[in-house]
């Protein structure tokens, strides 16, 4: 779920572990990374043909083209220097039949990702972590054979220079002017010993901290900002336009914290104060209903369930509106979960470029909120932890006194709140009894400490596999697979039927067992292929929903027998009704794995086009679920039957659906509540 990916088709044709990502771009310490120069810092294969092109590009006027011939898969490449023990991002924007993008020498497990976009251009991202003693890694982009042509641009190498090395361009730059004066502030640099601020081009001053104030004169002024060190000056910042001479205020913020509760017909609204407000406006279904100068506001809107939503205001104008609450006059909230459900998993842990969002601002669309990410200490110990993300990462993260508040307030409205184990860097081998009793200790602890309802499983990368000879899908034998079974059974008899248990395995890890189920009868398929079934089966009488990741995936085969790929409604239809129509694993009918109930299965999104690859529009979700539910607005695939009763929606994130907007949610949740 965070950062890497496995694209299902990629691994057992190539025999490695393909990975994607969603990072936060807060530096980037690659040469040339737009290819304006030329080829400049780039070193491609001769007969690759590689060169600037100046159509089609992503970003700037320039683009790399090259076209894989024969053997040669057209590899352009260029080494960067890094430091040892540290952390970096990799992304680059692609078009063509098969790009990849990947890094080689490390010193850890070297990353690859791919995607297949030969319309338009899409995003490639990965992550890895330098060893001891590596100071350079060669970052890469390449086609493959008979693809034909390919373009890559805006290549981003995301962590700290290495020594010798200019610091990157200064991120987040804004700014602001009152009557006289035009005040900037921006992130600061790593590595860097001051920074040169430009006004509309040319340089005004210096400064040795991240903040910057002149009178520049009446009028709106451009900047940009670079880092500088002994090695060199950065490239100039993103420029931010700043008006001076306007005394009027700034609008205020949007307010955040806006909750509801209902006291027979009358309903009470709070939320947190906006700074420079002088007064908020109330709107319930859309309609202004209050001017309050207050933070509160009582209103009597009539039975049946309201959406409210705060502006605030001062004498510039009005803010934008907050998130949506809804209540319900008139009736009594079910008890549990509702019939339809939006599941979201929460960036709790990490920032990942999307921003932090505080427990109490989790929109109210959301049942099911995962908190992600609980990692074990080592991939075989079984001990998993959990720590809210750090300040440096999320400066605006709440104490653990407020975390904790916070997941009651949800609590109280009906939510449920898990804790997400795995995700992309929590890779999870239970391959001991002594690591399956660890792992059921202190997942208790996380459980119990933060008064959790459930547990999310998100096991990804090499978490799960399948011995030789382990077919059977009743009866297991791998270890890791065994024990992850008798730790969940232990943690559901623990905490009894009001216990919580999810799953968000990836395509590759389920509905790939229709074609491929562990190494195969020879040895020679990858062995995590459809490793989560047994577990999924052993599972099924307590497992609350199943939301199979239906996106960084390779193309999947379906019940009729034809290859679907991401994105599109036709993709989600069959690969839920595998689900719901149950499949006979690796093409054997005398080991099937049984359909699953109606209100065990969501299906699993990404937020945004930049949250995972595979996003697919809201007009396409809506068409599939219409097609799965209700038996209307299906494409070429047909499911087996129609599933009134399917649960719901989840996605990654809900950080990404703030970054988006509220996209998914918004639309969604009004969809979902349109079915009943």
């Amino acid at each position: 779920m965070r950062f890497r990916k496995l694209a299902a088709i990629a691994v057992l044709a190539l025999g490695g572990t393909m990975l994607a990502a969603s990072p936060a771009h807060a530096a980037n310490i690659a040469a040339n990374p737009g290819f304006e120069n030329g080829l400049t810092g780039w070193t491609c294969t001769a007969s690759s043909g590689a060169a600037a092109v100046s159509s089609p590009v992503h970003g700037g006027t320039k683009a790399l083209q090259a076209t894989p011939a024969g053997n040669d898969t057209a590899r352009c490449q260029q080494t960067v220097s890094v430091r040892p023990s540290s952390a970096y991002t990799l992304s680059a924007w692609v078009r063509g039949g098969y790009v990849f993008l990947g890094a080689t020498g490390t010193g850890g497990t070297d990353p690859s990702t791919w995607v297949s976009s030969p319309s338009s251009y899409a995003q490639l991202s990965t992550s890895f972590t330098t060893g001891a003693a590596t100071t350079s890694v060669t970052i890469y982009v390449n086609g493959w054979y008979g693809q034909g042509v390919y373009q890559a641009d805006d290549v981003v190498l995301d962590g700290q220079p290495g020594q010798g090395q200019p610091p990157a361009a200064p991120t987040g730059l804004t700014g602001t002017g009152n009557a006289t004066t035009a005040s900037l502030s921006w992130s600061a640099s790593s590595g860097a010993t001051g920074y040169n601020v430009y006004r509309n081009g040319a340089k005004v001053g210096t400064a040795t901290g991240t903040t910057f104030s002149e009178t520049p004169g009446a009028g709106t002024h451009g900047y940009q900002v670079s880092a500088t060190n002994a090695s060199g000056e950065s490239a100039k910042s993103g420029a931010v336009s700043v008006t001076v001479g306007n005394d009027q205020p700034p609008l205020p913020p949007v307010p955040s914290g806006l909750a509801a509760t209902v006291n027979g017909t009358s309903v009470s609204l709070s939320w947190n104060a906006s700074s420079g407000a002088t007064g908020y406006n109330v709107y319930r279904n859309g309609i202004r209903v209050g001017t309050p100068t207050a933070t509160s506001y009582s209103d009597t809107p009539g039975t049946g369930t309201h959406t409210y939503q705060v502006s605030a205001s001062n004498p510039a104008g009005e803010s934008a509106k907050s998130s949506q609450v809804s209540v319900t006059v008139g009736g009594t909230p079910p008890g549990g979960l509702p019939k339809r459900v939006l599941v979201g998993y929460l960036h709790a842990s990490f920032a990942n470029g999307s921003g932090y969002i505080r427990m109490a601002d989790v929109p109210n669309e959301w049942n099911v909120i995962n908190l992600s990410f609980g990692e074990p200490t080592s991939v075989t110990s079984g001990d998993i932890r959990f720590t809210q993300c750090p300040v440096a990462e999320c400066p605006n993260v709440e104490s653990e006194a407020e975390f904790i508040a916070g997941i009651r307030a949800k609590q109280a409205l009906g939510k449920k709140v898990l804790i997400s184990i795995g995700g992309q860097n929590g890779q999870v081998q239970l391959s001991t009894t002594a690591a399956r009793d660890k792992f059921v200790q202190s997942v208790s602890a996380i459980i119990d400490k933060y008064g959790l309802d459930g547990l999310d499983i998100d096991f990804e990368g090499h978490s799960l596999y399948l011995d030789g000879g382990d077919t059977n899908l009743s009866a297991p034998t791998t270890p890791v697979i065994v024990n992850l079974i008798s730790a969940l059974k232990t943690l559901k008899a623990r905490y009894g039927a009001r216990f919580v248990l999810t799953m968000a395995p990836e395509t590759f890890f389920v509905q790939l067992g229709y074609q491929f189920y562990g190494p195969g009868p020879n040895g020679s398929a990858d062995r995590r292929a459809a490793s989560y079934l047994p577990v999924i089966h052993a599972m099924r009488d307590d497992l609350t929903l199943l939301h199979v990741q239906d996106y960084n995936s390779g193309p999947i085969t379906g019940l009729d027998n034809q290859y679907h790929t991401m994105g599109t409604h036709d993709f989600h239809v069959a690969m839920t009704d595998m689900l719901l129509a149950g499949f006979p694993i690796a093409g054997n009918p005398a080991n099937v794995f049984p359909a699953l109930r109606q209100d065990q299965v969501a299906i699993g999104l990404p937020a945004a086009a930049y949250a995972g690859n595979g996003f697919t529009t809201v007009a396409e979700v809506q068409k599939a679920f219409d097609c799965l539910a209700k038996g209307t607005n299906c494409g070429p695939y047909r499911p087996r039957g129609v599933y009134p009763n399917l649960r719901g929606l989840m996605t990654w994130s809900i950080n990404w659906d703030r970054y988006n907007a509220f996209e998914f949610s918004r639309n969604h949740r009004a969809y979902l509540d349109a079915l009943g």
